[in-house]
């Protein structure tokens, strides 16, 4: 790949080079459920289920504010530059290699400030297989969340069909089975007159709207996150233009479905003030258990889910950090990051981002407790995250203005005002969203504000700096070789000899 300056190319899709076109075979089922099985994870049900039935207007707002916007902006962008690269291609078509960079970085670094988080799901969960005491005792939190990354950051050495096995069972029996399940059983405990931990009045589903108590509005939009990467199959769909918005509905309300009804089913049965952000689904499975007489159940569930955390941790680890790699390979970054084995896997950034990890662990020391340090994580996460969807919701605004020549197969609808509302509510909810973090929730006691905000203040600013000095090494490495280039002709021996080359 030939260096850009200074960031990497898309590498181009092989297919494009040889005029195929994707085959259109996806119905809007399909489509749905593709995007359903990219998004949906347990993890953010205790967190909204603290809310009760206010969770109704979370989750709402956030679909109709971020999570369609997504959709059908990645969709316009996704089928219009179907190439290889994704979220990188459409910002450099807008504003070119160097904000294209800083995105595929937001879009990386977000995902490394998450692990330590998924990671301390996995260790609440898989406390409940020995001793539910442990879910939220620091020490074994940090050596859980240290030893299954740095043991997956290993077995990623070995490429995706070492960790694809876990990938696919893990999605399956602990994902897709223990919602399936926490839902029916919270059906089963309304329907059988059982006593309720929430009020069920329907003035709560509107929540107070002091700050405070908005601030986990960043935690929905952050379970919501990552529809652009499924935008990509829009292309695929029968009917672009008809199709895709019908699955974007569909798995809206899907998703919006079991994220509303799994919160609420923890909520039945366990007080707003007792559920932990790290081991609420299980508190609400062993409460659920107990009541039927299945406590038996109890571990093996933990077991499921803490599979289905790894597996989707698993996956996680070595997708994105290729994007790294391939930014490293046209020179914006330092060589060492270049650096793969016989499995083409990237072990330089791979080691990186184990180590990144390892650090944002301490965290969980300075916190006051497992859950206020889940919650502090998560927040970096939302802020970092909505950093990069700033960018792409731009990058639609500008595309349609400097690019407006290019046949879309599928169009955001409204022409140029559908645009700018679609995206702008994107924007809208994006800054809402990065600065709420940092005002602390009411429901969680995160100790003295001050180290709450200057924990999040300090976490943006260590992740958001390194692109600029890669970037501005990388301009000061590219304007050294011109400058070496142009002088070695004149530095001969006066006899027309170039002296570099008698060297």
């Amino acid at each position: 790949m030939s260096p850009i300056d200074p960031v990497t190319s898309a590498t181009p899709d092989p297919s494009e080079a040889e005029g195929i076109q994707p085959k259109r075979v996806l119905g809007v089922f399909t489509l749905a459920m593709i995007s359903f099985a990219a998004i949906v994870s347990l993890r953010n049900l205790p967190l909204t289920a603290e809310y009760g039935l206010a969770s109704i207007f979370f989750n709402g707002m956030a679909g109709l504010l971020f999570f369609i916007p997504v959709s059908l902006v990645a969709a316009e962008l996704a089928t219009t530059w179907p190439k290889n690269g994704g979220l990188y291609v459409w910002v450099e078509e807008a504003f070119g290699p160097r904000y294209a960079f800083l995105a595929v970085w937001f879009e990386w670094i977000q995902n490394v400030v998450w692990n330590p988080t998924a990671l301390s799901f996995l260790s609440a969960t898989a406390a409940y297989v020995i001793n539910p005491g442990l879910a939220e005792n620091k020490l074994y939190t940090i050596a859980v969340v240290l030893a299954v990354f740095w043991g997956s950051t290993l077995l990623n050495f070995f490429g995706m069909r070492a960790s694809g096995f876990i990938s696919s069972f893990g999605s399956i029996a602990g994902t897709l089975i223990p919602g399936a399940l926490i839902i029916a059983l919270g059906v089963i405990w309304v329907a059988g007159g059982n006593s309720s931990a929430m009020s069920w009045s329907p003035s709560t589903i509107i929540p107070g709207f002091e700050l405070d108590n908005l601030s986990f509005f960043a935690g929905v939009i952050l379970g919501l996150a990552g529809m652009e990467m499924s935008a990509f199959h829009a292309n695929e769909a029968k009917n672009p233009q008809r199709d895709y918005p019908k699955a974007i509905l569909l798995t809206t309300l899907l998703i919006l479905a079991v994220f509303i009804i799994g919160s609420l089913a923890i909520a039945v049965v366990v007080p707003a003030t007792e559920i932990s952000l790290v081991a609420g689904l299980m508190q609400g499975f062993e409460v659920f258990f107990e009541k039927f007489h299945m406590g038996w159940a109890v571990k093996p569930m933990a077991a499921m889910v803490a599979i289905g955390a790894l597996a989707q941790i698993s996956t996680w680890i070595i997708g994105p950090s290729k994007g790294i790699l391939a930014a490293a390979k046209s020179g914006v970054m330092p060589k060492v990051f270049t650096r793969t084995n016989r499995q083409a896997a990237p072990v330089s950034v791979l080691i990186s981002q184990a180590c990144v990890v390892s650090v944002l662990s301490l965290v969980f020391l300075i916190m006051p407790s497992v859950s206020s340090s889940y919650w502090a994580l998560s927040a970096l996460t939302a802020q970092l995250t909505v950093l990069m969807y700033l960018l792409l919701f731009g990058a639609a605004i500008r595309l349609r203005y400097s690019r407006r020549e290019i046949k879309r197969p599928y169009r955001v609808p409204g022409g140029l005002v559908g645009m700018w509302v679609v995206a702008g509510a994107g924007i809208g909810a994006s800054l809402f969203t990065f600065f709420i973090g940092f005002v602390p929730p009411s429901q969680v006691s995160i100790g003295n504000p001050v180290i709450y905000v200057t924990l999040l203040s300090g976490g943006i600013l260590a992740m958001s700096v390194p692109p600029f000095i890669f970037m501005a090494v990388a301009r000061g490495r590219i304007g050294e070789r011109n400058t070496a280039e142009t002088e070695a002709p004149e530095q001969g021996d006066g006899n027309g000899t170039d002296s570099k080359s008698d060297r």
